[in-house]
């Protein structure tokens, strides 16, 4: 395995881009350049500026090349998108922003030729979030598109194709709720015949593969070595889960939060997910199904907290506790587990202080987390990442209602840039940095959190019973 030292990293984000140089000794960005992801809202439909993104990107390398030197490049970007390329390797149609609502004027004749959730684990989603209806919209509006695609190829690996000339797809996006894809049998879905296309889907590479070297024309231009070494790229969420692969032995879960809170489970014991509860399986940089649950804590958060940011006092934490105050499901009920299901308080909402609402209000998202784990079949220890990491009351409840460790990330080795170049280092590396273990607490207030979480359970089950009876 060779070791490279300095790995640029290209990160395409939806709202911005960065070009990054990443340290791999040291596991950390050393410089960075950004620049907006714009969307040109002009005909034929909204899309992406990839001109703009091209040259942004090949002026960040010329200026890391001349700055530090670059040994090897790798690419992440957002999900949801795919790139149409015409026999020269250009764009066959501009690139597509997934937010546009064009596919779903077609919605009921994509349905028809969808592929099953049992087959491909993504659920139904509206606009472009699932990259077949962008495609059936595409090839039936378009004129004329149809003739001038060669091949398709997922939103990092354009950015491959564009330095290396080598068109790929790669299992990461391509499990990312496309339709395209079949994670339990790690194969194309049926959809890509069904719309006439399959002999266009360029093969599908795994994400630690090394592509080529960048096209020697380009490496001239930017003073790169001769043979520089492209690695095929991955999608941003799955970015972020590679160095938590490389650390961490299966069983485990990783539940990221922040606007969206996401329980992706590795080696559990899921069984069947349920589409209409927010579930879905992913595929995870080694290939492997990732079943994943969610809901939008960090917005239910926001919502409930009016903004603010109180950590509860032992106190808060004790009146709430003998109270048995709760808030049950749905503050943002369009997502998540118990869709279509309106928040209830158990007690007067007015009746809380500001600190025993924070306290309520952590209780409650940790028992929808819980919820989320629970329903992807998790196992062994959950290593909780962003915002709620650092509410300490979220994470007490968490490890007693799921009855098992919750870990916390030390710091470094995270983020979709550092997870992008582990890449280069290749599908058998590992990482030595281990994650820090919430400390337990003591015997009373464990089985009071305990308790708390049976009848937190058991009042949803009445609630929803109430409403089916109703």
């Amino acid at each position: 395995m060779t070791e490279y030292r300095h790995v640029a990293v290209i990160d395409i984000g939806k709202t911005n881009a960065k070009v990054a140089l990443v340290d791999m000794d040291a596991l950390a960005e050393i410089d960075v350049r950004t620049t907006p992801n714009t969307v040109l809202d002009t005909p034929p439909y909204p899309h992406f500026d990839i001109d703009h993104l091209w040259a942004f990107i090949l002026e960040g390398l010329a200026v890391f090349q001349k700055s530090y030197g670059i040994d090897a490049i790798s690419v992440t970007t957002h999900g949801a998108s795919v790139v149409l390329l015409d026999a020269a390797g250009g764009l066959a149609a501009p690139v597509l922003d997934y937010e546009h609502d064009g596919p779903d004027t077609l919605a009921a004749e994509y349905d028809a030729i969808r592929p099953d959730f049992e087959d491909t684990g993504a659920p139904r989603l509206p606009m472009g979030l699932n990259v077949g209806a962008q495609l059936h919209w595409l090839l039936r509006t378009v004129p004329g598109l149809r003739g001038r695609v060669a091949k398709v190829v997922t939103y990092p690996q354009f950015w491959v194709a564009r330095l290396t000339g080598v068109a790929c797809t790669e299992v990461t996006s391509l499990g990312c709720h496309t339709d395209l894809w079949e994670p339990e049998l790690g194969r194309f879905s049926d959809l890509p015949a069904r719309l006439g296309i399959a002999d266009k889907m360029a093969p599908a590479y795994l994400a630690t593969d090394r592509v080529g070297p960048v096209l020697p024309m380009l490496a001239q231009a930017l003073g790169l070595a001769p043979g520089t070494p492209v690695f095929c790229g991955i999608h941003d969420s799955n970015a972020s889960l590679y160095p938590h692969l490389l650390a961490l032995k299966s069983p485990f879960t990783v539940l990221s939060t922040g606007t969206w809170v996401i329980a992706m489970e590795i080696g559990g014991q899921a069984g069947r997910l349920d589409p209409a509860r927010d579930t879905l399986i992913n595929v995870n940089a080694l290939g492997k199904p990732v079943p994943s649950a969610r809901f939008m804590g960090g917005r239910e958060y926001e919502m409930l907290m009016r903004g603010e940011n109180i950590a509860p006092t032992t106190d808060d934490i004790e009146t709430v506790l003998s109270r048995g105050a709760m808030l049950l499901p749905s503050v943002v009920p369009e997502s998540g587990p118990f869709q279509g299901r309106r928040p209830e308080w158990t007690i007067p909402e007015a009746s809380l202080a500001q600190g025993q609402r924070a306290a309520v209000v952590s209780l409650y998202l940790a028992m929808m987390a819980e919820t989320c784990l629970r329903m992807i079949g998790a196992a062994g220890p959950t290593l909780t990442e962003g915002p709620f990491a650092r509410n300490q009351f979220f994470l007490d409840m968490l490890a007693e209602a799921t009855g098992r460790p919750v870990l916390l990330s030390c710091g470094s080795a995270t983020g979709t840039s550092i997870g992008a170049a582990l890449l280069t280092r290749g599908a058998g590396a590992t990482l030595s940095e281990k994650p820090k273990v919430h400390p337990p607490l003591d015997m009373s207030r464990a089985h009071a959190l305990q308790s708390y979480a049976e009848d937190w359970r058991q009042a949803c089950g009445s609630q929803i019973a109430a409403a089916h009876s109703a």
